[in-house]
Order: structure tokens, then sequence, then C-alpha cells
């Protein structure tokens, strides 16, 4: 038996005993109310009990939210584990024993490395934080850290350490603390840096260290801001098998609880604006590694939190990063605000001077990435005619990015209205551009009729409806669906995108549960539509208005589908037709009416 089918089984096992009731009481406070037990939800800030846990279907629900899910999602979001990481821990807790997945000879190999990478890792920052901690040759380091206001109690929660100068310790300060096999790992970290006749010396030198945590804890990497007048300014360790600075975010090992507890993140530029937040009691903190803030960190981030806050100065740089963060958050379907500090200070001078509450303030009065992007678009180009249109063309990458048509056309439709233009007017422009290859060009026809696809139907007919209520409630007949044609009958439409999120998911798992569905799908339009489908479902059963089984109903809503397509490939043919006619095509006319005779003998089989 595969491994992957033997740890489905086992999931499968562990969820038949486990009792959600008592692993979820664990960290949160149930009642019973009912079948049902009933509690304030982990994952947001409520006052009065949204969140409700069914023992019978061994399933969560929180109104107020909408998280949900199964034994394994909660202890994934509650204790940001990943699925292997959950069914671990959830198999030991009930003496369930896992299948070990066969690694090969260069699998094993690399595991080695890494494990071998963190501990020198680990061992360098005890090196460094040691060095700040007792060495006289620190005592610079240690007034720097007194004069930026950082108090012992943060410093050791983040570990921070000293690489001291060259005058002070020499070139190879680390390399002398290492044995031979740890400095070679060293030096495959970056840690070292091999000289061309031999040995090695430090990369960091004269400079504070900010060991950079993964979220289980391990030490993947350095950043260190120096103290003198040396370029640059702040500097990481290499990429290396353990570290992708753009993966990785400084904070959020040691912040991640208070960010998951208020469910929006702070994003700040350097590692000494994060360090001054947390001093003044702001947790949910965290900073990029000098780098613009990326999908993967966003991604590592929505685990922990439904918003996050820029909170830059008001320069132009940070008008650059809210345009490159708009795209990202609309991908990752995250809420995103900015808040603009006054001119001159920096989130650390801003909140040792005037105090967190003050930057609470401002914090509360975040505008919305978009707004702030539109209004600095504004700015810059104006209002007049040329200046709508380059507006126009650099809102083209975040509208490119909502992650559904339904999403896109909100989108659209909310940034013409702020324009003042006729709604279809800005995807035509650009369906224009793309058309005609030029950098400018102005619709001279106005809005095309109808609207361009994106804005036709994204919204749901009652027939699309009923087809995906019937695919969300029995996936199990998915297949037959899609052979069929379901995704054609539904494109451009929110249904069309969770058809597509299904077929994902099935490709990898044979079979799914409704319940299990949706919690499995990302927050955005396509799950809230399965939770209104299940919530609704349940209160329709018996319903003699629905045929007496599902194969029942499968049977017809087959029929009538290959009926509606075949209609709709006859009718796009015969434009075709129409098309060819005005051209003069006369083969091409030919091969089109074989081909529309075909379907009409096809539809008037299916439908006599």
């Amino acid at each position: 038996m595969k491994f992957q089918e033997s740890r489905e089984d086992i999931a499968a096992r562990i969820k038949d005993q486990a009792d959600i009731v008592k692993i979820i009481g664990e960290s949160v406070d149930l009642k019973k109310s009912g079948t049902r037990f009933l509690g304030l939800c982990p994952f947001h800030g409520e006052k009065t009990p949204s969140f409700t846990v069914h023992p019978g279907q061994q399933f969560f629900h929180c109104f107020g939210c909408g998280e949900s899910g199964d034994v394994f999602t909660f202890m994934m979001k509650y204790h940001h584990l990943d699925f292997p990481a959950a069914l671990k821990e959830l198999a030991a807790r009930y003496q369930i024993a896992l299948p070990e997945k066969p690694r090969s000879a260069a699998e094993e190999k690399l595991a080695r490395k890494r494990q071998a990478m963190f501990a020198v890792n680990d061992r360098c920052a005890t090196i460094y934080s040691r060095y700040l901690l007792e060495s006289p040759g620190a005592a610079v380091a240690r007034e720097y850290l007194v004069r930026r206001g950082v108090s012992a109690a943060v410093r050791d929660r983040f570990r921070i350490g000293y690489a001291p100068a060259v005058d002070v310790a020499g070139w190879d300060f680390l390399a002398r603390q290492l044995p031979a096999e740890e400095r070679r790992i060293a030096e495959e970290l970056g840690l070292l840096v091999k000289k061309d006749n031999g040995g090695s010396y430090d990369r960091f030198r004269d400079r504070v260290l900010f060991p950079i945590f993964d979220i289980r804890g391990r030490v993947v990497g350095f950043g260190g801001r120096i103290l003198g007048d040396g370029q640059p300014k702040y500097m990481n360790s290499p990429e290396s098998p353990v570290f992708n600075k753009s993966r990785a975010l400084l904070g959020l090992f040691q912040q991640g609880e208070s960010i998951r507890r208020l469910r929006q993140a702070i994003v700040v530029e350097g590692n000494f604006d994060l360090i001054s937040l947390v001093e003044h009691g702001q947790g949910n903190v965290v900073a990029p590694l000098g780098t613009a803030l990326t999908r993967e960190q966003l991604r590592l981030l929505h685990r922990f939190a439904e918003e996050i806050v820029l909170l830059f100065d008001g320069d132009s740089a940070g008008q650059k990063a809210a345009m490159r963060a708009v795209p990202l958050l609309f991908a990752e379907q995250m809420a995103g605000r900015i808040a603009v500090l006054p001119v001159g200070h920096d989130p650390d001078t801003f909140v040792r001077q005037e105090g967190v509450d003050a930057l609470r303030k401002i914090v509360e009065k975040a505008e919305p990435l978009p707004e702030f992007v539109l209004a600095s678009l504004i700015r810059d180009h104006g209002l007049t005619l040329d200046g709508k249109m380059r507006i126009i063309q650099e809102l083209k990458p975040i509208a490119d990015a909502a992650p559904s048509p339904l999403q896109r056309s909100v989108v659209l439709a909310h940034f013409s209205e702020k324009l003042g233009l006729p709604a279809g007017q800005m995807e035509s422009f650009w369906t224009a551009r793309v058309a005609t290859g030029e950098g400018r060009r102005e619709q001279s026809s106005g809005p095309t009729t109808g609207g361009s696809d994106h804005e036709r139907g994204t919204s749901l007919s009652g027939t699309q409806r009923h087809l995906v209520g019937f695919m969300v409630l029995h996936p199990r007949f998915f297949p037959k669906l899609a052979a069929t044609g379901l995704r054609d009958f539904l494109a451009g439409t929110v249904g069309e995108v969770l058809f597509l999120q299904m077929q994902a998911i099935l490709a990898e798992k044979s079979h799914i549960e409704p319940e299990e569905l949706l919690s499995l799908l990302p927050e955005g339009a396509e799950r809230g539509l399965v939770s209104d489908l299940l919530m609704k479902a349940a209160g329709r059963s018996g319903d003699p208005a629905f045929p007496t089984s599902p194969e029942e109903e499968l049977e017809d809503l087959v029929g009538w589908l290959r009926i509606q397509i075949l209609r709709k490939k006859s009718m796009e043919l015969q434009k075709k037709i129409l098309v060819s006619q005005q051209q003069g095509d006369l083969k091409l006319i030919q091969l089109l009416v074989v081909e529309k005779q075909d379907v009409d003998r096809q539809l008037q089989g299916v439908e006599g």
C-alpha cells in the first residue's frame, strides 16, 4: 500500500477516535447548548459566542469570522502547524502509529545537512548573545542598545547578539569558537567566508545581530545592523538550504501569538522599528528582511492574521511599497491597510517620542491599501483625460491579481466609480491595448455592449446555483459533472472558480465530504458560497421537491447540461458561419456547416 493511502486511512481513523470537543475545549471555554457546544471564537475577537462545535459531525464553525473545519483544521490553525505536524500530534495523543515515508539517499543527506545547519546557527546565536552580555569588547554594543531603549527582557526574547569589530577580536572571532566540522557548515551558511589562500574570516563584524527564526523556533539566519559608518547598514545571512529571506519574517516566531490573537499584523521596515514597538507594548509586529513584502511572506502571515497594516513613513518609498503590496494581498485574499506616519518619523522614533497610544490611533485610522494607492495615483497624475488613462494603466496589476472573476468585477466597479467612469470602460481600455499593442489608446466607441467578460454573469443564475450546490453536496459525482462540461456552463462566475478549486482538491484527495471541502477552501467568495449552500442544505433534508436520490438528480442534471452545452455550441457555430460569409471564406463555411449539422443532430437526439 502506498504511503499516501496509508496516511489518509490513519487520518480517518484519528478523526473517528478524536474527541473534538475535548481537544478544542483545552483552548476554548465551551458550554453545551443542545447537541452542540458554544464558545468565544479563538480566531477573532468577540464578546458574544458564535463559535460552535458539533461533536456528532466532528466539525466546528464560527458564524462570526467564518472559520470552520475538523479537528485537523483546528490543530493547524490554532497551533500554527502544517498537516503532517497536526497528524503526528494527534496520532501520538491517540497512540496511533504512523508509517514512515521511505526517503531516498539524497533526501536523507539533505535532511541531515539541514539539521546540522540549524544546530550551527543556534550555536552561533548563543556565541554572539553571550559575547554581547559578557565581553568587555561588546561595551559599545550594550551602550548602543541602551540608547535605542532596548530592555534586557526584549534583548533576551529576540536573542540579540553582537559580532565584535576586527580591531577588538580579529577577523576570525567566530571561526575560533567552532570545531572544524562546524566551521565547514558555517562556511556553507555564509557565516564564515573562505579565503582564496585557505582559512576563513567572519562575515559579520561590528554588528548588532538579530537571529532570524522560522515559525518552529529554529534559527535559520541572521540580520546584522552595523554600529559604525560602514556599508551596508543592514546585512543578512546569504541564502542557504535553511534560509530564504523572501520566505522569512523577523519577529513572527516571537510575536505570532499576539498576531493570532488580534488577527492583525503590523508590518514595519526596520529591525529596530520592530524591537521598539514590541518594547512599548505593541506586540503584533513583524519586519521583512530588507526586502519588499513578498507573497510567500504574506502566505506565512495569513496563517496568523486576516489583515496587515503597513506602518511606513509618508515618503515615496511607502507609496511604492503599498503599490507592490496590493496585488499580493488580493492574490492571498487578505485585507490590507496603510498607516502613514508624520514627516520625519519612522515607527521607532515616533513611538519613543509620542508613545504607543498615539501610534495605535494612527493604526486605527489606517487607510485601505487600494484607496491609498488610488489617492496617490490621483495626486501624481491628476484627473485630466490623460491622467485618468495613466491611472487606469497603473491599476491593471491590481485588478489582474483579484483571485476570482467576482472579486475582479467588484474591484473594477469600485475604481470606475471613484474615477467617474462608466462600468466596463477600464476593461475595454486594457483589452484595446492588448489587442493593438499600442502604449496608449483611447476608446472612442465608449463602453462595449453588455460589459466585459469579467463583468458579465459573475453572479450565479438560479440554475447555475443549483448545479454548484449539487457539485458541493455530492463531491463523488464531480468527475461526471466535469466530463459533461459543467465548467463551460459556469464560465465567468464564482462557480467556475469553485469548480477549479474542487478539481485541484480532488486531484490530491480521492474523496472528500462537503464539510471538509469548506475547511480546505481559502477565505473568499467561494468559501462563503459553500458555507451558505451547506447551511441551506441542512434545512431542506427530506424536501419532496427534490429527487428521491442523488443518483436520479445527477441523471437529470447531466441530461440538462448536455442540452445546454450543445445549444451553446450550435449558436457559436452559427455566429462563425455568419462571420465567414461576410469574409467570403467558402471553404471555412463548408466546414462550419458540417460541424453545426453534427451538433444539431446530437441535440435532437438528447432533446427528442
